[in-house]
């Protein structure tokens, strides 16, 4: 079972991250902000991925810190689930249509950490949440799971289900990408021998 517990502590937030990447999608998730709260409820369900987390932050300055800091402990607890990330299939994408929005998500598990974000919302916050911290968690998250991640909303009007998109596609990717290939389930998918970046 790829099964991990990471814990991040800084003067502006604490925060723990258990996760399952074999998992069947339960989650338990507290960050103190109701829609990350969402979007990460989604990311487990969609994903299989069993994600317990809880946040405290400095939230009466504003939600950034948090927010950021959730994708930075999410994304080292994959990879370090993933380990040396030896039979995964690495490479996924998906399409994923929400109503009028169509998002498309693909990555790689590189180890080579980059992200390319193109969405654009209409409206500066979504509930209490700023839609400028959409952008901070993706990079956040794969910068520390060591991810080439590309997220691209191709159209879409209402800026929940642009964000919404965002993460279930991402989910549903990396659902595919950490799927052991069993044709070579004992092997590092690169001609390199590694991916550690």
């Amino acid at each position: 079972m790829r099964t991990v517990k990471v814990e991040r502590k800084t003067t502006e937030t604490s925060i723990s991250v258990e996760l399952n990447l074999d998992g069947t999608g339960k989650f338990d998730v507290e960050t103190g902000i109701g829609f990350l709260d969402h979007m990460l409820e989604q990311l487990s369900k969609h994903s299989l991925i069993d994600l317990k987390v809880r946040a405290q932050g400095d939230l009466h300055i504003d939600m950034h810190h948090t927010t950021e800091d959730c994708g930075i402990a999410i994304g080292q607890a994959v990879a370090k689930a993933l380990g040396e990330r030896r039979g995964i299939t690495r490479y996924a994408s998906c399409y994923l249509p929400m109503d009028e929005t169509l998002v498309r998500v693909a990555l790689d598990i590189s180890g080579r950490p980059f992200l390319v974000w193109k969405a654009e919302f209409s409206r500066p916050k979504i509930g209490d949440m700023d839609t400028e911290l959409f952008r901070e968690w993706f990079q956040a998250f794969s910068q520390h799971a060591g991810i080439t991640l590309h997220v691209e909303a191709l159209y879409g009007e209402n800026n929940h289900h642009i964000a919404e998109s965002c993460f279930k596609g991402l989910a549903r990717a990396i659902r595919q990408a950490i799927e052991v290939d069993q044709r070579q389930a004992d092997v590092i998918p690169s001609t390199k021998g590694s991916l550690s970046g």
